[in-house]
């Protein structure tokens, strides 16, 4: 290649990476109530607001954003409903429907980028969390995990709850609801769901399987399983490391206690996909 291509195609790229972002649109998948969002709709929304996000999540610093409550564009869910949030790269966070649409404490917004004024990346060589994000205020009020702040949006789908959908997670239907068992599987849907499968059963495209061929209870030795979750990059460290930390203010000891039975639980009841 001769000095003038290069120079020509340099041009080229430069001039791609200065334009601006294209719009994007919201699928809200909510049977009779479903609708597309445009980006420029969503920027005109009555209920559009300037909002400064304490300790981002994901850009681990404030941001600021144009958000709309969540709530207002859920029209028809009801608390006891289920959602799954969707990302583009095939990320998808189960969302029990009751924290999205309370009004109080911690509340759900869903950030909206401007083409004209896109974020930055999430990290060097990475995209932005756009074109739209699921934000928090006061999101310790409610203990919302990492995995709610799903990022890289494309759709928000009304579902079946996650036992229904994946009878291979559920743990032995004679323990009580209240069984420690039982809530470290509520646990697991929270915090685990969106980037493992468990007997094969889940929408999860990221992480291994936990429990098939074998449970992390089986080979991971001691405490080091929980050293694991709360600081992966402690005990295993690659770039693209996409496990989040769940500090002790996320997922508390006792918390992380049931999460870890739930999997020792499961490690006994294999379905192989």
């Amino acid at each position: 290649m001769d000095g003038d291509h290069l120079k020509t195609l340099i041009a080229l790229a430069a001039m791609l990476l200065s334009l601006p972002l294209a719009a994007a649109q919201l699928d809200l998948q909510l049977g009779a109530n479903s609708r597309t969002w445009q980006t420029e709709e969503l920027l005109k929304h009555p209920q559009v607001q300037t909002l400064t996000i304490n300790n981002d999540v994901s850009y681990k610093k404030d941001m600021t954003y144009q958000v709309v409550p969540v709530a207002a564009l859920l029209i028809g869910v009801k608390p006891e409903d289920h959602l799954q949030a969707v990302a583009l790269d095939g990320f998808a966070a189960e969302l029990a429907a009751a924290p999205l649409l309370d009004r109080d404490g911690a509340r759900a917004w869903l950030a909206i980028e401007d083409p004209a004024q896109p974020w930055p990346p999430l990290s060097a060589g990475k995209h932005s969390a756009g074109p739209f994000y699921l934000v928090w205020t006061d999101p310790q009020a409610g203990n919302i995990s990492p995995e709610q702040w799903p990022f890289e949006v494309a759709s928000i789908k009304l579902m079946a709850p996650v036992a229904q959908r994946f009878p291979a997670l559920l743990p032995d239907r004679a323990l009580k609801a209240d069984d420690p068992v039982n809530q470290g599987f509520a646990l697991f849907q929270k915090n685990c769901l969106a980037c493992h499968r468990l007997n094969g059963a889940g929408d999860a495209q990221f992480g291994p399987d936990l429990n098939i061929p074998y449970s992390p209870t089986e080979y991971f030795g001691a405490d080091f399983l929980k050293r694991y979750i709360r600081d992966p990059q402690s005990l295993r460290q690659w770039p693209q490391a996409k496990m989040p930390e769940f500090s002790a203010q996320v997922l508390p000891d006792g918390d992380l206690e049931m999460l870890v039975g739930y999997l020792k639980h499961m490690a006994g009841r294999k379905v192989k996909p």
